[in-house]
């Protein structure tokens, strides 16, 4: 019989925990010291930057174009979400997200530019917002195309 079978043979139920599990499982005071953080992505850095610029522009946008400050401010918050996310990930799940950061990053440039246009948002301030997604759908496009 094999190591591996043997050992799944012996297996039970009630092994038990490694060493000081059993007093951790429930307890919410237990930390937990060697976590990572959730992401140590530069672009995901930018991204959060990018988007709490642009939700804070859209904040007080009239009532006709509400709408689409709604619609800034959901595909503003999906571009760090999927760059967090893909960086999770792995293969083709991990582009897959990373796609959809960019396309999102791109749907944010192009909302804030109709509200600049219009005169819902101020100049100065879309414009900033508009670099700030452009300089992280550079850093999504290097993620998805690594150089050789």
């Amino acid at each position: 019989m094999s190591r591996a079978r043997q050992v799944a043979s012996e297996a039970t139920l009630d092994m038990g925990f490694p060493s000081g599990w059993e007093r951790s499982m429930n307890n919410p005071e237990v930390i937990m010291h060697d976590t990572l953080p959730a992401t140590n992505l530069i672009a995901y850095e930018k991204a959060l930057t990018a988007a709490g610029s642009a939700i804070g522009l859209v904040k007080r946008v009239p009532a006709p174009l509400k709408s689409l400050a709604d619609q800034v401010i959901r595909s503003a918050a999906s571009v760090p979400a999927n760059l967090a996310e893909g960086h999770g990930r792995s293969g083709r799940d991990r582009t897959h997200h990373w796609r959809i950061a960019f396309a999102s990053a791109k749907e944010v440039d192009c909302h804030l530019r109709l509200l600049m246009e219009a005169g819902a948002v101020g100049r100065q301030q879309a414009t900033r917002s508009i670099d700030l997604f452009d300089e992280v759908r550079a850093m999504t496009w290097r993620l998805l195309h690594p150089k050789p």
